[in-house]
């Protein structure tokens, strides 16, 4: 028997675009304020899983076709990868880079090899969450 879950998947439409904004919010406001990778990572699969009660596996599964085993394997190489590239400069591991950068639009901005780290973060949080979630989520 199908359901009518007309409401719950309208709403669902706005509150995903809502949560997964701020995520990004949060993602990149994470090194001056609490936040970064972690949390970001929690508030989009939040927005996964929202995605999931609104709509059936098989649905989300189109609309993200997304491998999350082998996002976790990407994240881990951006994270490992930009801790032991420290190593490389003969700094210890984990020590971050930064500089500033004129851009056009946003003017004066600072990058940080920390962002990469936090990319790493996200995407590991991003994938264990939803390998956990799917695994449930597919017993019967």
């Amino acid at each position: 028997m199908k359901t009518n879950d007309i409401i719950l998947q309208t709403a669902t439409k706005v509150v995903l675009f809502l949560i997964v904004l701020f995520s990004i919010h949060i993602f990149f406001a994470g090194h001056y304020t609490p936040g970064g990778g972690f949390v970001g990572g929690l508030l989009t699969s939040g927005a996964i899983v929202l995605l999931l009660l609104a709509f059936d596996m098989k649905t989300v599964s189109k609309i993200l076709p997304v491998n999350y085993i082998h996002m976790i394997a990407v994240g881990l190489l951006f994270a490992i990868g930009t801790g032991a590239g420290a190593l490389l400069f003969n700094v210890p591991f984990l020590t971050h880079a930064f500089g500033h950068v004129d851009l056009p639009v946003l003017g004066d901005t600072s990058l940080h090899t920390a962002t990469l780290f936090d990319l790493g973060v996200f995407l590991v949080v991003v994938g264990v969450t939803m390998t956990i979630i799917q695994t449930i989520g597919e017993d019967e």
